[in-house]
């Protein structure tokens, strides 16, 4: 079996945070005497991820997403435990990692704000060492990707808000990296360039087999790019497996959208199932997952239809099952 491209064992990360007393005196005694508490961001992670990967890393805000990010990068040095990315050690920053990883973190910018993307994108260019002529070829291929061709001359100031995320991908993706670690990319943008972010990096992806790690509060992010899912909670994973297999562990009910010719009562639908939303000619009702077609049958026979939808539990749902599970 191939080795890894990203070896995670028993990784931690604990800070030292100073504890504020309430009132003008505690203030003035913290002058003096500084009281600590341990803060264990994350706490003794495992995980292994191959070549050609993309997986959602989930979690509640606070859950270590972010920490992880950052000591599989290089930037924050771990507490204790392991970390090997394309065979070399994160933390010790050597030259040959940093040229083929990159971290695109949503709410973080490194265009300038008054000059051009393509400034930027020069900067970046001389930082990874990109020959010109690769330089050129892939900056053209981003560029026609992300539909970008008629912003790059204008100041980072006044583009938009999406048009400054795909700028910021493109920056982060010269050098072409084989290792892809990306924080909240769609934050903050309209569902029409959420999309286009997630078409892209399917691309991306499929294109150079590129390994994607990515952290999102946005579950289409993680149903239309990911295959599988590291669920982590309090700093410490929870789940690791495909997200189908999550479904099938949590999920136990399925949805029946129906559009009723007649009005109907809702005591009618009670023996179907669970009458989740109601509304005289509409409804929805949850049924066991083995028994949806059954149910759809007996709505069908018992009832004038106009239309019915099976319909899966949205995955925000089965993942806030599964943190409720774990705390």
């Amino acid at each position: 079996m191939e080795t890894p491209v990203i070896r995670v064992k028993n990784l931690k990360k604990y800070f030292r945070v100073a504890q504020k007393g309430e009132g003008f005196g505690a203030a003035v005694a913290s002058l003096f005497r500084r009281e600590y508490r341990e803060v264990k961001a994350v706490d003794g992670i495992d995980f292994d991820i191959h070549a050609g990967e993309m997986v959602a890393f989930l979690g509640p805000n606070g859950a270590g997403k972010t920490t992880t990010l950052k000591m599989l990068s290089g930037i924050l040095q771990p507490t204790s435990g392991e970390a090997s990315v394309l065979g070399f050690n994160p933390q010790e920053r050597n030259p040959e990692f940093q040229r083929q990883i990159s971290l695109v973190m949503g709410q973080r910018n490194q265009l300038w704000w008054n000059l051009p993307a393509t400034d930027t994108f020069l900067l970046n260019k001389d930082i990874y060492k990109v020959p010109l002529d690769q330089y050129r070829l892939i900056l053209d291929e981003l560029v026609e990707l992300l539909d970008l061709q008629d912003v790059l001359s204008s100041p980072v100031r006044k583009l938009s808000l999406g048009q400054r995320m795909k700028c910021e991908l493109v920056a982060s993706l010269l050098h072409r990296p084989k290792v892809v670690f990306l924080d909240e990319p769609t934050i903050g943008l309209d569902l029409a360039m959420q999309k286009k972010i997630r078409a892209f990096l399917k691309e991306y992806n499929k294109k150079y087999n590129a390994t994607i790690i990515l952290t999102s509060h946005y579950m289409d992010d993680v149903k239309e790019v990911c295959d599988r899912v590291i669920l982590i909670n309090h700093g410490r994973k929870i789940y690791d497996d495909q997200i189908k297999k999550l479904i099938s562990e949590y999920a136990h009910e399925k949805y029946l959208q129906v559009d009723f010719e007649n009005e109907v009562s809702k005591e009618a639908l009670e023996g179907i199932g669970k009458v989740v939303e109601f509304g005289g000619l509409q409804a929805v009702i949850a049924v066991p997952r083995a028994e949806h077609a059954k149910k759809a049958a007996e709505l069908l026979t018992r009832f004038e239809i106009d239309n019915i939808d099976i319909q899966e539990v949205e995955l925000e749902d089965i993942i806030l099952k599964s943190f409720a599970d774990h705390v």
